[in-house]
């Protein structure tokens, strides 16, 4: 196949996979394990390491260290306040736990030789960050379990590549390939190296950024020219110690106050998506039907080991005298999903194994997709009904973020908070939340855009932003600033003043779509000051949608709630269908039979 096509094809099967995988509310990288079947070995279309050759290891070298990069990056000192210490005891006591249980699971489950089994055991002490992350977005848990499933997976990502690492060169001197003491004294140095390297290139990253030597359009290429140069160093002193490098360096720069920070890790996010869905179809498309073929009751007897023995028995040995209590300790000891590096760097380190004469080493891949896949799926699938069942999440539908704390948004909060629609008003003002502090709302006092506000805030719980102060530049700043994380489908704003500029005067990067009919601050505040308020009336087939509007002309019909709870926002041109069951929620003259 034509090599412009292949690639075009490839990205048509990942991004198509994760875009399929969004529609159907499905874990993505079981869909993409399919699609790099499918365009592999079943098929044909991508061959690899007949496609690309020797490139094909080096490009998934290169994306696995840019992943980790964008992992480094989100790792975050004060984010650790509340889960640091059982993070901790997962990375010092769980990760060494994990390597030596992922190992016997591998030797007297899959039957794998002790050489593959001690590389196989470090590689699984990762959890996959690309993976964890969409699941405790989508079970909405509960913020301290939530906080030790996510850094421990980003900070165990290099952990376990080093494992292997340090299992691998173990297994080369045991090979006759070098001298104990030269080796270790070859790890020692090259982990320094790493770690040092990073680290300065980071600092000297955010030096240079900080000081203006590096203009705005530049600044993104010198970044990624930069994590490639400090990748391939590292690398080429010590195998795989790049990926401890750039993630050093990704810790460094995220901890660092940049003021591009934001706009980095998002064109980082962006990047990090393409490649996952690039990296993960093509390791997919690797396998060969005959290597699959090799996958039998021993390798389901490993991926029960893991999940239920190595996982739990890591977990809770690690996490004791924590004060963690029991449910969140089985909570975190059964969600233990991998992702994209183990994946790679099994396909990494089996291939090399196969090199020096270790035959096991060819079923590292399939048995780590095989994991993948087991993991995925089982957890994916019952994270959010555990939760539940454990108290750990609320089953109530993602609520709705007000920034501002005028009587009048505190009434809408309130009756928001009545009908247990999960609310938040947030406000810069400590004198304005009085009021919604009084009635019981929960609320957050400091600037919601801040760092602060991102460790202590979880926006996971909330679907949708209303920018209602009254300021309308801060609004559209809200609106911009944090439609990545809601989507731009879901941050509203007020509409302008009369005396300042109309939304159509500004770029439509700017700002969130217009709310209700498109009335400004002052005629909330002002009909709220006469006597008028938020309702919510239920829609019957004996009281449909059309009625409502007849016999209530002036409300201004602001959401529908839908009988689970979901809000579906009204614009200046559309109004969400209402059914029987759905409640609307309107902004309306006080009526004397009310």
């Amino acid at each position: 196949m034509e090599t412009t096509l292949l690639i075009a094809l490839i990205g048509a099967l990942g991004i198509g996979s994760q875009w399929l995988a969004w529609r159907l509310q499905l874990p993505a990288i079981v869909l993409m394990l399919a699609a790099g079947i499918f365009g592999g070995p079943v098929t044909g279309w991508v061959n690899p390491e007949a496609d690309f050759g020797d490139l094909f290891r080096p490009i998934v070298a290169v994306a696995v260290a840019l992943i980790l990069f964008e992992g480094g990056i989100t790792l975050k000192f004060k984010a650790l306040r509340d889960a640091g210490p059982a993070v901790r005891r997962l990375v010092l006591f769980g990760a060494p736990l994990g390597w030596i249980f992922s190992t016997l699971a591998a030797r007297y489950g899959a039957g794998l030789g002790w050489e593959a089994s001690v590389i196989f055991g470090g590689i699984l002490i990762v959890t996959g960050p690309t993976v964890v992350t969409p699941l405790l977005r989508q079970a909405r848990l509960s913020k301290r379990p939530a906080e030790i499933l996510r850094w421990e997976a980003i900070v165990n990502d290099p952990v376990g590549a080093l494992a292997a690492v340090l299992a691998f060169e173990g297994v080369i001197a045991l090979q006759g390939e070098g001298e104990i003491l030269d080796i270790s004294g070859h790890l020692v140095l090259g982990i320094l190296l790493a770690t040092a390297l990073g680290f300065f290139a980071g600092k000297a990253l955010v030096q240079s950024f900080s000081r203006g030597w590096v203009p705005e359009y530049m600044k993104v290429p010198v970044l990624f020219t930069l994590i490639l140069g400090v990748y391939a160093v590292s690398d080429h002193v010590l195998h795989e110690s790049g990926l401890l490098a750039v993630t050093v360096m990704g810790f460094v720069v995220g901890n660092a106050r940049l003021p591009a920070l934001r706009e980095l890790k998002r064109f980082k996010e962006h990047i990090t998506v393409i490649l996952v869905s690039g990296v993960f179809i093509l390791l997919a498309a690797s396998m060969k039907l005959e290597m699959l073929s090799q996958l039998d009751l021993r390798a389901v007897v490993f991926v029960l080991l893991i999940m239920f023995a190595a996982r739990p028995a890591a977990v809770y040995l690690a996490l004791i005298g924590t004060g963690i209590p029991p449910k969140e300790k089985l909570i975190v000891a059964w969600i233990g999903p991998r992702g994209v590096v183990a994946v790679a760097v099994s396909g990494l380190f089996g291939a090399r194994l196969v090199e020096v004469g270790i035959a096991d080493g060819q079923l590292l891949a399939p048995l780590a997709f095989l994991l993948v896949a087991a993991t995925v799926v089982a957890h994916g699938f019952t994270i959010k009904p555990f939760a539940r069942m454990l108290g750990l999440t609320s089953a109530a539908a993602p609520g709705v973020l007000l920034a501002g704390g005028s009587d009048w948004v505190v009434a809408l909060g309130k009756t928001l908070h009545d009908a247990e629609i999960p609310v938040l008003v947030a406000e810069r003002n400590w004198w304005r939340l009085r009021n919604a502090r009084s009635q019981g709302i929960p609320v957050y006092y400091g600037e919601i855009l801040s760092e602060a506000a991102e460790h202590s805030v979880d926006l996971h719980q909330y679907g949708a932003l209303l920018a209602v102060s009254d300021n309308d530049d801060y609004n559209a700043l809200l609106c911009t600033d944090l439609a990545p994380e809601f989507g731009r489908n879901n941050v509203f704003q007020i509409d302008r003043h009369e005396d300042s500029l109309r939304e159509g005067d500004l770029p439509v990067t700017i700002g969130g779509r217009t709310l209700a009919r498109g009335y400004p601050f002052e005629y909330f505040a002002r009909n709220h000051a006469e006597g008028w308020g938020f309702k919510l009336t239920n829609i019957s087939t004996e009281y449909p949608l059309e009625l409502y509007k007849e016999t209530r002309p002036e409300a201004e019909i602001l959401a529908v709630v839908s009988a689970n709870g979901t809000l579906k926002f009204a614009g200046p041109d559309h109004l969400p269908k209402a059914v029987d069951g759905d409640r609307i929620l309107a902004f309306e003259q006080a009526r004397e039979n009310a």
